[in-house]
C-alpha cells in the first residue's frame, strides 16, 4: 500500500471539504488527518488522550468541549474545525448514530456556505453500551433512518465513507461507559462484530462506501491502549494511509507506488460509462475558497502493521435471520452461514467479512435512479 506524505494529502484533499463524524476514535481520525495535512510526523500521546481542547495543530473549537461543561454522558458535544487556503476539514462528535442532534448536523451542512465533498462516518460504542439489551433492534432502526437521511441530504457528488467499528478487547474501560456497565459488556468484542455486520448491510443497500477498519485491524492488538478500545498513534496513522487510499480510488485518483513519484499522482480519464461530472448540489451551493496554508515537518518513515490471517467467529443466530429478512425486503435470495468468507479458489487468501463496496459509478447511478424514482412518485402522488 502507497504510503502518503504530506505533500500527496494536500493535492489529493485540494479544495475538499471534509467531514468526520462520529466517538473519540473518529475524533483521533480527524485529528491524525489535521496533522498529516501539515506536517509528516505521528500524533503524540498527549494529543491521543486530549478532548475539548481549545485548540489542535491550528485547528479552532467551535462548540462544545472547554467551551461548555466537560462530561461523558450521551448529551455531550464537541464540534472541531480545521481550515487552511484550500482545505477545510470539520468533526462532530456523535453518542448515537442517529438523533434529534444528528438532524441538526444535517440542517447545518445544509445551511453551510459549503458543500460537504467527503463525510466519514461510525456510531457503534456509545449506541451499544447504552442501549443495553434492546440494541439489536434499536441500533438497527436508527441505522435505517440514518442512510436514508444521508442518502437524501448529501448531494450526489459527496462520497460517504462508512467505518466498521475496531475491534475492542474482552475487558474494556472508557467514557462512553455507563455508570456499573462493565458487568453487562462482557460480549463487547461480539457485539461489535455483530453492529459491523448490520452497519454494512445498510450502507451496502444505500450505495455508500465502506471501509472495513475492523478487518484491517483484527490482529494488531499491540497498538491498541491499555483501556481496550483505543489506538495509538502507528494505529491511526494506518487507519489514515487505509482511508487516504479509499478515497483516492473511489474518486478516480492514481497513487504513486513511490512517496518520492510526485509525477505518478494523476486522475485518470475515466470510461464513458463511468464519466459523471461534478454538479453542484441545489441543497448544498459551492462558494469561493476564503480559508494560512502551513510548512510540512520532517518526513515520516513508513510503518505498516502485519497481516496476518483472520480469526473470526461465525454470525450468530440472529445475524443469520437479519439478513434473510433484509434479503427478503431487498427482493434477494435468502442466505445464510458464516459472516467470514474464504475464496475457494485460494484458499489461503481471505476477504473481508462484510459486504463488498460497488465501483463508485454504480453507486452514483443507485442513487440517481432511486432519487428519480421518488421524485415520480411523489408528481404522481400529486397528480
Amino acid at each position: 500500500m502507497t504510503h502518503l506524505r504530506t505533500c500527496e494529502v494536500r493535492r489529493l484533499l485540494h479544495n475538499k471539504f471534509v467531514v468526520v463524524m462520529g466517538d473519540s476514535i473518529q475524533r483521533t481520525v480527524y485529528k491524525d488527518l489535521v496533522l498529516l495535512l501539515q506536517k509528516n510526523c505521528l500524533l503524540s500521546p498527549s494529543q491521543l488522550k486530549a478532548k475539548g481542547e481549545l485548540s489542535f495543530e491550528h485547528d479552532v473549537l467551535l462548540e462544545g468541549g472547554r467551551c461548555g461543561c466537560m462530561h461523558n454522558n450521551i448529551y455531550y458535544r464537541e464540534v472541531r474545525q480545521f481550515c487552511t487556503g484550500h482545505h477545510l476539514v470539520r468533526f462532530y462528535f456523535l453518542t448515537r448514530a442517529y438523533s434529534a442532534y444528528l438532524e441538526e448536523v444535517l440542517s447545518e451542512l445544509r445551511r453551510g456556505e459549503y458543500a460537504p465533498d467527503l463525510v466519514v462516518l461510525n456510531s457503534c460504542l456509545w449506541d451499544i453500551s447504552r442501549h443495553g439489551r434492546q440494541f439489536p433492534t434499536r441500533y438497527r432502526e436508527d441505522l435505517e433512518c440514518l442512510f436514508r437521511r444521508m442518502d437524501r441530504v448529501l448531494p450526489e457528488s459527496c462520497l460517504l465513507v462508512w467505518n466498521t467499528t475496531l475491534p475492542v478487547a474482552n475487558t474494556v474501560s472508557g467514557g462512553f461507559l455507563p455508570p456499573g456497565a462493565l458487568a453487562s459488556l462482557d460480549h463487547l468484542s461480539e457485539e461489535v462484530i455483530e453492529a459491523n455486520f448490520y452497519s454494512s448491510f445498510e450502507a451496502a443497500q444505500r450505495g455508500f462506501d465502506l471501509l472495513d477498519l475492523h478487518f484491517y485491524f483484527r490482529h494488531a492488538d499491540q497498538h491498541r491502549l491499555g483501556d481496550g478500545v483505543h489506538w495509538n498513534e502507528r494505529a491511526h496513522r494506518r487507519l489514515s494511509q487505509l482511508l487516504l487510499a479509499h478515497v483516492a480510488d473511489a474518486w478516480g485518483v492514481n497513487l504513486p507506488d513511490d512517496p518520492g513519484e510526485a509525477g505518478a499522482f494523476r486522475r485518470p480519464e475515466p470510461p464513458a460509462r463511468f464519466r459523471s461530472p461534478r454538479q453542484p448540489s441545489k441543497l448544498f451551493p459551492p462558494g469561493p475558497a476564503s480559508f494560512v496554508l502551513y510548512p510540512e515537518g520532517i518526513p515520516l518513515p513508513s510503518d505498516l502493521l502485519p497481516q496476518q490471517p483472520p480469526n473470526l467467529s461465525d454470525s450468530s443466530r440472529r445475524r443469520v435471520e437479519y439478513i434473510r429478512g433484509a434479503n427478503s425486503r431487498a427482493g434477494l435470495q435468502p442466505t445464510s452461514g458464516p459472516i467470514r468468507r474464504v475464496d475457494t479458489q485460494h484458499p489461503h487468501q481471505v476477504s473481508s467479512p462484510y459486504p463488498i463496496r460497488l465501483p463508485a459509478g454504480s453507486q452514483e447511478r443507485r442513487r440517481r435512479r432511486r432519487r428519480s424514482s421518488r421524485r415520480i412518485q411523489h408528481t404522481q402522488s400529486q397528480e
